[in-house]
């Protein structure tokens, strides 16, 4: 790095954001490692077993009528996080970036399940759908329908094997589904994500992540699933997971890594099989207008937290859910003037409670 780079690389870590820290992430480097394009997949473990995962720590929710499960396959390790909304509850999609793997989209949701497995883990969200036929009876009248939207992270490139959340795991998610309880950490979908991927060799393991936060009657929960080939960033501007270089013991803003590779006449390079997925679910009724901004608007602001994002070679899904149990308290007007609390209001809210997920998730 020249010392401009240099100079640059030290003013980047001086941005301090107005919304104070969040969650602070340990600084231990977790390295993911390089590992070959296959190897063995769920027949070749003849034992192959569901669990339900733990994680480092469980984060306790008040929101009746949620309910979430995470489980995985200690093989892989790869897994599945089930979000479980018995009611059923309308939902925004918002899917950017170049490799974008998601199944359903439905505008209505009993169930989102989350997934490792690239492509293959799609099939975690059909085993989530076939028990839900079966806690229903069997029944299959047009209103009694089950829906179901996955999406999918692609972990194969942290570990040395080719196990996916397949159609047991995702049932056992579902069957493992509480009320105010979310694994955080390497867990679920989250076993193996990974953040930083300028090269395999600075990658390093990040995990799910979820926060709650409740303002009077509004209610905000969000869930992610960091999978990025960009780096997690906090609230000061600090690099705090991703491409970690191992001979200064630093991270950096993937920025750098490209800015000598042009400086040097060649192409930069970006690692494939990234993504990340994410869940937001309020208790605010919603026009559908007001849901789908709400789900653009969040997902946006996820750039703070994750840098770069939304790449060609990433595959970013959001779901935005509304239980429709309140509405939003009304605008007055006070001798300071207006005071706005429109659906934009509520994704500024929800925009912090999605960055305080993310660092949970380096954590």
């Amino acid at each position: 790095m020249t010392d401009k780079t240099a100079d640059h690389a030290a003013a980047d870590q001086q941005h301090i954001a107005v919304a104070g820290r969040g969650p602070v992430v340990d600084p231990t480097p977790r390295l993911a490692g390089v590992h070959p394009d296959a190897g063995p997949t769920n027949r070749d473990f003849p034992d192959l077993s569901p669990r339900r995962s733990e994680g480092r720590e469980t984060l306790r929710f008040d929101f009746p009528g949620v309910r979430i499960g995470s489980a995985h396959y200690a093989e892989g390790p790869t897994g599945a996080t089930v979000i479980h909304i018995p009611a059923g509850a309308r939902t925004a999609v918002d899917a950017r970036g170049g490799a974008v793997g998601l199944s359903g989209g439905f505008d209505l949701n009993h169930a989102i399940c989350l997934a490792g497995g690239s492509v293959h883990g799609l099939e975690a969200g059909a085993g989530v759908n076939n028990a839900l036929l079966t806690m229903h009876g069997n029944r299959t009248g047009f209103l009694d329908l089950q829906l179901v939207s996955t999406a999918i992270i692609y972990d194969f490139s942290a570990r040395p094997n080719s196990v996916y959340p397949d159609a047991a795991l995702g049932a056992a998610a579902l069957g493992y589904a509480a009320e105010g309880e979310f694994a955080q950490g390497l867990a679920g979908a989250g076993m193996t994500a990974s953040a930083g991927k300028v090269d395999y060799t600075r990658t390093e393991l990040t995990g799910q992540g979820a926060a709650f936060r409740q303002i009077g009657d509004v209610k905000i929960l969000a869930i992610v699933v960091p999978n990025p080939v960009g780096v997690i960033i906090d609230r000061e501007g600090l690099v705090v997971r991703g491409n970690y270089d191992e001979a200064t013991g630093t991270r950096r803003h993937p920025f750098y890594d490209y800015e000598r590779a042009f400086a040097g006449g060649f192409a930069p390079e970006t690692e494939s099989g990234n993504t990340t997925i994410s869940a937001l679910i309020t208790n605010v009724a919603l026009t559908q207008t007001e849901l789908d901004q709400f789900a653009k608007q969040v997902h946006s602001s996820m750039h703070r937290g994750i840098q770069p994002f939304h790449t060609d070679m990433d595959g970013d899904t959001l779901f935005a859910v509304t239980t429709d149990e309140i509405s939003l308290p009304e605008s007055r007007v006070s001798e300071a003037g207006r005071l706005s609390v429109t659906s934009t209001a509520l994704g500024a809210l929800a925009s912090e409670v999605m960055w305080d997920a993310l660092l949970e998730a380096a954590k």
